[in-house]
């Protein structure tokens, strides 16, 4: 299945579970380990990051391949954005605000920019 995707579209999918790791590494402590030594808590994030990495650095070396730098940039924009907000609401509690609409919105202008022909 993986030989048949795309390399724009293999990117992107690791990239998906890059930025899953990634928000868990940032974020994720702020829910569990606030008891905890802040030690504590940069290495329980160094060990998340490293699968973040594991996948962003290949995912990122494929990518540039058909896509330039600037637009392997927006791309892992959009994809924060996607990955964020589902994170905030439905893990960290936060409320769903008209705000993420906005900012989704300015990236749509920021794919628009980088992606034209």
């Amino acid at each position: 299945m993986l030989a048949q995707m795309s390399p724009v579209a293999l990117t992107a999918a690791m990239l998906v579970l890059s930025n899953l790791f990634m928000t868990f590494a940032w974020y994720g402590h702020l829910k569990h380990l606030g008891s905890q030594p802040l030690v504590v808590a940069i290495l329980v994030s160094w060990g998340i990051a490293f699968f973040e990495y594991a996948l962003q650095v290949p995912a990122n070396r494929m990518g540039f391949g058909v896509m330039s730098l600037s637009q392997l940039k927006i791309l892992q924009e959009v994809i924060t954005l996607s990955v964020f907000v589902p994170f905030a609401v439905l893990y960290m509690g936060e409320p769903l605000k008209l705000d993420y609409l906005w900012a989704a919105l300015c990236l749509v202008g920021a794919v628009y920019f980088i992606f034209r022909a």
